[in-house]
């Protein structure tokens, strides 16, 4: 079995690792492949100015999975606040014409709600 690799802080050993699920607003499958690409950008961008590390990314037509390294200073529900702020701030800006089709002129995108799990000591293989 494979060890798990551990970062360090100034103060710390880590190795913090969650899972994030969030969905569009209603379900609605309005995700294409060219915002999933953008998705991916934008996440990648915002795990390194937090300081983290997008482990993997994966979506569907009405949600997106990630695999997030955050560490220890970062508050996870903060981190995904933004998260989703950004993502849907920059999205709407740029698939306006594509989304007023299934939101009509509402300026929303993510639902309130999201699933952050953590994923223990389970390899990234498992998950």
């Amino acid at each position: 079995m494979k060890k798990q690799e551990l970062k360090q802080l100034y103060h710390c050993t880590f190795n913090l690792n969650y899972h994030l699920v969030i969905v569009t607003k209603y379900r609605r499958k309005c995700i294409t492949s060219a915002m999933l690409a953008r998705l991916k950008l934008i996440c990648k961008d915002l795990t390194k100015k937090w300081e983290c590390e997008l482990l993997e990314f994966n979506g569907e037509a009405d949600h997106l999975h990630l695999l997030l390294s955050l560490n220890p200073k970062v508050t996870p529900s903060i981190f995904v606040n933004n998260l989703k702020t950004v993502t849907s701030r920059l999205i709407r800006k740029e698939f306006s014409e594509q989304l007023q089709k299934v939101y009509w002129k509402k300026p929303i995108f993510w639902s309130r709600t999201y699933c952050l799990l953590t994923c223990g000591g389970a390899p990234l293989s498992v998950i």
